[in-house]
């Protein structure tokens, strides 16, 4: 998904709720402290590539160098890249400062659980999209939940929680800044 369609899909849901929870969630992605230290799993059948990638991008083009994933394989082969070979093992090294982000739109299997609740005593931030998985929403610090049916595909709603993740918020101007205090001395203007 492109950024012009990230914009058109927020403007629709615009009114929903949907906007204020992703970007929540977008936000306590970049509170893991280090590059490296944000850390994606889903089940073995279903490894989050593609917000891996968008990750990715953002990192790059927000200039959060913590945003750039790690991701997680359940059976990494051992002639991979470096980077696409990290494992399993890697979560028992999870700790403070680190976020396991999971990503599992059905219920999520219990070695994944298994998993999940180990790097949460370590110290770990746990956040997850899932699709109305009581037992991973448990575990997490931040979660949401995206139905099979709704407003949101669960494909949407990582999109909008990956841009939402790389948004480098922008300093007002001059003038909005004197705008916004004029407002706030005289009213708002009403129309006659």
């Amino acid at each position: 998904m492109d950024s012009g369609s990230v914009a058109f899909l927020r403007e629709l849901l615009a009114t929903t709720g949907w906007l204020e929870r992703t970007r929540e969630l977008g936000l306590a992605l970049r509170t893991t402290r280090s590059p490296g230290g944000l850390l994606l799993v889903g089940p073995p059948d279903d490894e989050p590539w593609h917000v891996t990638a968008h990750l990715s991008d953002e990192a790059e083009f927000s200039g959060l160098p913590q945003l750039a994933p790690t991701l997680i394989r359940w059976s990494p082969p051992a002639d991979a890249p470096a980077h696409l070979r990290v494992g399993l093992d890697r979560l028992r090294q999870a700790g403070r400062g680190e976020t396991l982000f999971v990503l599992s739109e059905q219920a999520a299997p219990v070695p994944l659980l298994e998993r999940v609740d180990d790097a949460r005593r370590t110290g770990a931030t746990i956040l997850a999209i899932e699709g109305a998985d009581s037992e991973l929403s448990g575990l997490a610090h931040d979660a949401i939940a995206v139905p099979p049916t709704g407003l949101i595909t669960f494909d949407g709603a990582q999109h909008l929680v990956s841009a939402a993740a790389g948004e480098v918020e922008r300093r007002a101007g001059l003038r909005e800044r004197l705008a916004r205090l004029l407002e706030k001395v005289s009213g708002p203007r009403l129309s006659e």
